[in-house]
């Protein structure tokens, strides 16, 4: 899809694939926790080794959910909320889609229901 909002649909499916994982979900929960740690730090505090957890940082990167800069020899990453927040405007806006399907079938059926009295 190449319309705007196409383009939200596939931020989106980047996001949820990236949240799917629970290592990375941890991981960004530690990363909101402390603001920004290096991928040893984080390995410290998880069950993974530091090769594991700079993949599942690429993958949170490329899904926009984190970002590195170099400081020195280290990398430090950080949350970015953007995509975050983007895939959650996108998920109440499919949520409010779905909320008036719903009223139009209930009250079609309830005329109907009225009509057959």
């Amino acid at each position: 899809m190449t319309d705007e909002r196409g383009g939200a649909v596939e931020a989106a499916d980047s996001v949820l694939v990236a949240l799917a994982d629970p290592t990375r979900r941890q991981l960004l929960d530690l990363l909101a926790a402390q603001g920004e740690a290096t991928a040893t730090t984080l390995a410290g505090r998880l069950p993974v080794s530091r090769q594991a957890v700079v993949k599942h940082l690429a993958v949170l990167d490329a899904a926009g959910l984190v970002s590195g800069s170099r400081v020195g020899r280290e990398v430090r990453y950080a949350v970015r909320p953007a995509a975050l927040d983007a895939t959650a405007r996108w998920m109440a806006a499919l949520a409010a889609d779905w909320d008036r399907r719903l009223a139009s079938i209930k009250r079609v059926a309830e005329e109907a229901e009225g009509d057959s009295r």
